[in-house]
C-alpha cells in the first residue's frame, strides 16, 4: 500500500493520508478536497488527485489549480511517484512512501500488563514538571489551529512525541463499532523506521475499560522479526480520550535504553512510564473536555431554535456541571398545552405571487419569525415548522400549571404584533392574518435525532385536536380558538388585563365523533374596546339560548353585536334559514363540514 506523506513550513503542519489501490484521493486547500492542507496558500480548493497504483502514487493536476506542482525545481502536471519522490506546492512538500496494511498484533503476550486508575497517576511525580507544563501550554494552539480532524490527529502525535522525549512513535487510534482499530494519524521519530502498527489487543483493552494501559514485551532476537511490536518496541500503551463515539485513544510506544532490563523498567525510578501516562492522561482529558464542550455548544445552538432561553438556562442548571442534561430531554408522556398558527389564504397569495416568489418567501420567513419568537418568549417549545405554520407547546420539558396559560399569551402576543403591523403603511406583514388553535391534554414531547440535526417534536390526540381548532377559525370567523379546558382556566386564572374569552358553539368537526365546546380568546379590553365585557356577556347569553333551543331569543341578542364583530355570522345564517325555530330534537350541537 502506499500512503502521501505532507509536511509543511511548520513540523506541526504534518499530514499522513493512506492511499486506497485505484481510487483518487483529491488534494487541495479547501475543505471538499479529501485531503484538505488548510496551512498552504498556493494551493487551489482542489489542486491535484494522488492515485495509488502499483508502480507508484500517480499525481495529476486538475484543471481549476491555479499554481504548478514542482518535481526537483521543473513544474509538472503530471508525474508519478516512486518511493521517497516527492513534489513541492508553495512551501509544502507531498512525499510518496510504502505503508504497510494494518494487521492484527502479534500473537505474544506482554512480560507485563498494568491498568491505571486516576487515582493511581496522581500520585505519581513527574521529575521534568516544567518541560511537560511547557509542551501542554501549547495544546489550546494545537486545538484552535487544527482546522479538521486529521489535522489534530497529527498534531496531537507530534506533541505526545515532544512532550514523551523517549518515546519512538505516537498516534490517535480508534475502535470503531466491529472491533476493528483504525489509525487516525500518526509519527515516528525516524522518518526511516517504517510503518506503525499499534497492538490491537492493548488497544482494545483500553478502550473498552476505558482506562489506561500499559504493555512491556519480552525483547525477542532478530529471528524472532515477524512480531512488528515486539522488534520494534518493548513498551506501548494506550489512554482513551473519553466521550468519543467512535472511541478514541491516544497510544504510545518506545524502546527500553540499551542497558535496560526489563525488570529496571518496572522499578519506580526506571523509565517513569507511569509519569508519560500521566501526561497522556492529560492531554486526552482537554481533548475529551473540548469535545464535550464542542458538542454541549453545537446540541445548545440547536435547540436555542426550539426552546426558550429559561429552558435553556434551567437545562443547564440541573446538568451539575456535566454539560447539558440531555435525560431531561428525552421523549416521554406529559401533560402539554398545544399552540397551532397558520397563516391564512398563503396558498392563494403564492399563486396571485407568481411573479415575486422571493418577496412572498421573504413575507413568509418575516411571519414565521414572529410566531416562534412570540411562542420563545412566552416559555414554550417551537416543535415542527408545517409549511406556512408553526407548532409551539407548554409542558416539556419541565411541567409547569401555568403552561396553557402561557400557550394563549403567546396567541394573544401574535395577534397583538401582528395588529401593530397593520398600522405600519407598507410594513410586510401588514396583510398577514393568521389563525390559532389552542388545546391542553396528554403527549408525548421530546428531542429526536444526534448531534447538529437535533429536533423536539409533539404528538398525540392534543396535537390534532390544536389543528382542528386552529381550521375551525375559518368557519367561526375568529382569530383564536380554544378547547373548553383552556377557556375555564382562562376564566379562572387569567386576568382581564391580559385577556379574555367568549363560549361560541358546541360543534362537531368533521371526522370526529365527540362534540367540542369551543371558546374565542380575545384581547383585554384596553386593546380591543369594540367588544366591551356586555358585548360578551350578552353573546355568551345568546349562545345558552341556541344550545337550549330558543333560536329567536338567540338571534335577538346575537344580532346586537357590533357590526364589525364576525362571531355571529357562524349562528345567525343557520337560525335564520330554520326561521329562528329549533329542528326537532335538538341536541346543541352544530355539525361542520369539511374543512
Amino acid at each position: 500500500m502506499w500512503q502521501l506523506v505532507v509536511q509543511g513550513p511548520n513540523a506541526t503542519q504534518r499530514l499522513r493520508q493512506m492511499l486506497e489501490p485505484e481510487r483518487g484521493c483529491r488534494v487541495g486547500r479547501g475543505v471538499d478536497a479529501d485531503l484538505p492542507v488548510p496551512w498552504e496558500n498556493w494551493l487551489s480548493r482542489q489542486h491535484f488527485r494522488a492515485t495509488a497504483r502499483a508502480d507508484g502514487v500517480h499525481i495529476e493536476r486538475l484543471s481549476q489549480a491555479r499554481n504548478p506542482i514542482f518535481l526537483r525545481g521543473e513544474p509538472v502536471d503530471r508525474i508519478i511517484l516512486r518511493e521517497g519522490e516527492a513534489v513541492v506546492i508553495g512551501e509544502t512538500t507531498f512525499r510518496a512512501d510504502r505503508a504497510e496494511p494494518e494487521s492484527p498484533s502479534p500473537a505474544e503476550q506482554p512480560i507485563e500488563e498494568v491498568t491505571f486508575t486516576r487515582q493511581d497517576l496522581r500520585r505519581i511525580r513527574y521529575r521534568d514538571a516544567d518541560r511537560r507544563l511547557e509542551v501542554l501550554s501549547h495544546l489550546p494552539e494545537i486545538i484552535s489551529g487544527a482546522h479538521d480532524e486529521p489535522s489534530l490527529c497529527s498534531r496531537l502525535s507530534h506533541l505526545l512525541l515532544t512532550g514523551i522525549g523517549h518515546a519512538e512513535a505516537a498516534a490517535v487510534v480508534e475502535l470503531d463499532a466491529s472491533g476493528a482499530v483504525r489509525l487516525k494519524q500518526w509519527e515516528r521519530r525516524r522518518e526511516t523506521a517504517g510503518a506503525f502498527r499499534p497492538s490491537q489487543r492493548l488497544v482494545d483493552e483500553a478502550l473498552t475499560q476505558q482506562r489506561s494501559v500499559l504493555q512491556i514485551w519480552q525483547r525477542r532476537s532478530p529471528s524472532n522479526s515477524e512480531y512488528t511490536i515486539s522488534s520494534d518496541f518493548d513498551w506501548a500503551f494506550c489512554t482513551p480520550i473519553e466521550g468519543r463515539s467512535p472511541r478514541w485513544g491516544l497510544y504510545v510506544a518506545g524502546k527500553l535504553d540499551a542497558t535496560q532490563s526489563i525488570l529496571e523498567t518496572m522499578r519506580p525510578d526506571g523509565l517513569h512510564l507511569q509519569a508519560d501516562v500521566k501526561f497522556a492522561e492529560l492531554v486526552a482529558d482537554v481533548i475529551g473536555s473540548v469535545d464535550r464542550v464542542n458538542r454541549l455548544e453545537s446540541n445548545l445552538s440547536v435547540l436555542r431554535q426550539f426552546l426558550s432561553p429559561p429552558v435553556v438556562s434551567a437545562l443547564e442548571r440541573t446538568s451539575e456541571g456535566r454539560g447539558l442534561n440531555t435525560e431531561l430531554l428525552e421523549p416521554r408522556e406529559c401533560d402539554v398545552a398545544v399552540l397551532f398558527c397558520d397563516v391564512r389564504g398563503f396558498s392563494q397569495q403564492a399563486e396571485e405571487s407568481a411573479g415575486d416568489l422571493l418577496g412572498l418567501l421573504d413575507r413568509l420567513s418575516r411571519a414565521l419569525d414572529l410566531m416562534t419568537r412570540q411562542i420563545l418568549e412566552h416559555g414554550g417549545v417551537t416543535g415542527e415548522f408545517l409549511g406556512d405554520a408553526v407548532l409551539g407547546f407548554w409542558g416539556w420539558p419541565f411541567a409547569s400549571e401555568e403552561s396553557p396559560l402561557n400557550a394563549c399569551r403567546a396567541a394573544l402576543a401574535i395577534r397583538r404584533a401582528l395588529s401593530a403591523a397593520r398600522e405600519v403603511p407598507g410594513h410586510p406583514l401588514a396583510d398577514v392574518e393568521v389563525g390559532i388553535g389552542i388545546a391542553q391534554g396528554r403527549a408525548v414531547a421530546g428531542k429526536i435525532g444526534a448531534g447538529e440535526r437535533v429536533t423536539v417534536t409533539v404528538f398525540g390526540p392534543v396535537v390534532n385536536l390544536a389543528s382542528r381548532l386552529e381550521t375551525m377559525t375559518k368557519q367561526l370567523r375568529v382569530p383564536i380558538l380554544v378547547d373548553e379546558r383552556t377557556a375555564e382556566l382562562v376564566r379562572r386564572r387569567l386576568s382581564a388585563s391580559e385577556g379574555r374569552t367568549r363560549k361560541l358553539a358546541r360543534v362537531l368537526p368533521y371526522g370526529m365523533e365527540t362534540p367540542l365546546t369551543v371558546s374565542e380568546l380575545l384581547p383585554p379590553l384596553k386593546e380591543f374596546p369594540e367588544l366591551t365585557d356586555d358585548h360578551l356577556r350578552l353573546y355568551e347569553e345568546g349562545v345558552e339560548h341556541f344550545l337550549a333551543g330558543r333560536w329567536a331569543d338567540a338571534y335577538r341578542l346575537l344580532h346586537s353585536m357590533p357590526s364589525s364583530d364576525r362571531a355571529p355570522d357562524f349562528l345567525l345564517p343557520r337560525i335564520a334559514q330554520a326561521n329562528r325555530t329549533a329542528p326537532p330534537g335538538w341536541n346543541g350541537v352544530v355539525e361542520l363540514g369539511a374543512k
